[in-house]
Formats: structure tokens, C-alpha cells, sequence
């Protein structure tokens, strides 16, 4: 079952057919649609979805430092699933959410048929692999299961790392491959499917797991230190965005929030809230 966690309240903003931003002015009922700004002297309200770690941390600091002088304020909302956000984006009980990398959208976009627009992506977080058991791929003995996500877009990236590191080879021109995909494999590695978050809490049960680096945070593993393999960030395909309602891209709340989250504070605050590298700023 999935579930969400709210950092505040979300308010119901009743008979709004567009970006649900709500004006904090004298009128208490005041919204903005998505084609306009709040008026003047009042504050959108910008509802956005986001996972814990670093997603909502990236957002609170954007609320508390940069957000009052951009003009919106951020109600953000805590999942722990990576479903969830664009269910509830595409329902309309959210303004935008902030949890995806751009393959697993694609992925998103078009099995669920949603009608959503991206912006340019804020930050990377490093694939890792860990194990409780062995030290490197090299140690993981014959037979050994290895923990994968079960969705398409991040199980592709999972055995791209671990091909990369010659634990297995993969069926060639095939552009995301799944376990079915895994052609020469001399240690005879089985590859187990599992719910992305549900992978670092059975760390226990596999010789080795492929996890996100946003789990891996959230379970206080440092994906610098603590990871046997730990994907590469230079020419990383798989930055994490700001999503929302295409009808809502050119929204001015929504697009001086992305260009808080590109602005030169929020790349400050990333590489010293995690220096090791942990996570990358994607711009």
C-alpha cells in the first residue's frame, strides 16, 4: 500500500479547474488560474509532491529562503512511493511534484497517458549498490540474488550499472532492458524484482541490491561510503525535475519556483548539506 506523509495541510481549493494556487490575501477564497499570477500584495500558494529526502529538504530550503522574495509559498507533501505523485498531480490535488527523473516521467507519461510538462532537472541522485554480506561485486559468490527496482525505467538503470561493471552482460540494442534482457551471466547472478522503496528495508534478504540514492538517504546509508558500486554523475541521464499539468507549464508561480530551484542557493545548499557527493546538482 502506498502512502503520504504531509509536511502541512493541504487545503481544498474547491471549483478550480486549472493550477489550484491559492492567494494568501485579505480574501481568504481568493486563486489564481493558471494562466496568471496572484495579484498584487498576495502570495501564490503552490501545492507540490515530493519524496522526503532530498526533494522535500531542496523545497523547504527554497521555502524558507528564497521563496517570499520570488512571490509563492510552497505546501509541500511528503510520499514515500514514486506512484502516488503523479497520480495525485494528474487528480488535480497537487500543483507539481518534485520526486522523478526524466526517463522514469517518459515511462510515466506514456503508459499512463497523463498530460504533464517537465522543466530541466535540479539534481542527480547516484545509484548505489549495497549489501550487507560482501565488499565488492567481485566477492558476490555463484548463485547470488541481487535486488533490482520492478519498474521499467529504474530497473533498466539498476542492471546498466551492474553491466557496467562486468556482473553480467546485456542483450545488445535493446534500449531499456529488463532481467529478461540479461544475456551472458557466469555467476549465474539471479536478479529479484522489488518495489524501488521496499529494497532498502530487505537489504538483508539479497547478497547485494541495487537501490535509489533517495532510499538510501532515508535509511541513513551514504551512498559515497557505503555503496560497493556507486553510478557515475557525469553525463547522468537521470536528474531529477519539477513536474506539472501541461496547462500549467507557463504558470509564473510555477516558473519562479523552477528557477529557484536552479538558482546558484540551491546548488550552494546541495553540495554542502550532502559533500560527499551524495547528491549533484544538475546544473
Amino acid at each position: 500500500m502506498t502512502t503520504a506523509r504531509t509536511s502541512t495541510r493541504i487545503a481544498a481549493l474547491a471549483g478550480v479547474a486549472a493550477l489550484t494556487l491559492a492567494a494568501c490575501g485579505d480574501a481568504a477564497d481568493d486563486t489564481t488560474d493558471g494562466a496568471s499570477p496572484a495579484a498584487e500584495g498576495e502570495v501564490a500558494t503552490i501545492v507540490v509532491g515530493a519524496s522526503p529526502t532530498p526533494h522535500a529538504e531542496i523545497l523547504e530550503f527554497v521555502q524558507e529562503n528564497l521563496a517570499e522574495d520570488a512571490g509563492f509559498t510552497l505546501d509541500i507533501v511528503e510520499y514515500t512511493d514514486y506512484v502516488q505523485p503523479n497520480v495525485q498531480l494528474a487528480e488535480g490535488e497537487l500543483d507539481a511534484n518534485f520526486f522523478q527523473h526524466l526517463p522514469y516521467y517518459e515511462a510515466e507519461v506514456a503508459e499512463k497517458g497523463y498530460d504533464f510538462a517537465h522543466f530541466e532537472g535540479v539534481h542527480i541522485e547516484p545509484y548505489g549498490v549495497y549489501s550487507d554480506s560482501v565488499a565488492s561485486l567481485d566477492e558476490l559468490p555463484d548463485g547470488a540474488q541481487v535486488g533490482v527496482p520492478n519498474d521499467p525505467a529504474n530497473q533498466a538503470r539498476a542492471l546498466e550499472l551492474l553491466a557496467s561493471e562486468g556482473l553480467f552482460t546485456l542483450a545488445e540494442d535493446v534500449e531499456d532492458p529488463t532481467i529478461f534482457d540479461v544475456a551472458e551471466n557466469p555467476k549465474n547472478v539471479e536478479l529479484a524484482e522489488l518495489e524501488a522503496a521496499q529494497l532498502v528495508r530487505s537489504l538483508q534478504d539479497f547478497d547485494a541490491a541495487v537501490i535509489n540514492g533517495n532510499y538510501a538517504l532515508e535509511a541513513d546509508l551514504n551512498p559515497a561510503e557505503d555503496a560497493i558500486l556507486l553510478e557515475s554523475g557525469e553525463g547522468n541521464p537521470y536528474a531529477n525535475l519539477l513536474a506539472v499539468r501541461a496547462e500549467d507549464a507557463e504558470n509564473e508561480a510555477v516558473l519562479a519556483l523552477d528557477e529557484a530551484l536552479h538558482s546558484e542557493d540551491v546548488r550552494d545548499f546541495i553540495t554542502e548539506r550532502w559533500p560527499a557527493g551524495e547528491i549533484i546538482p544538475a546544473f
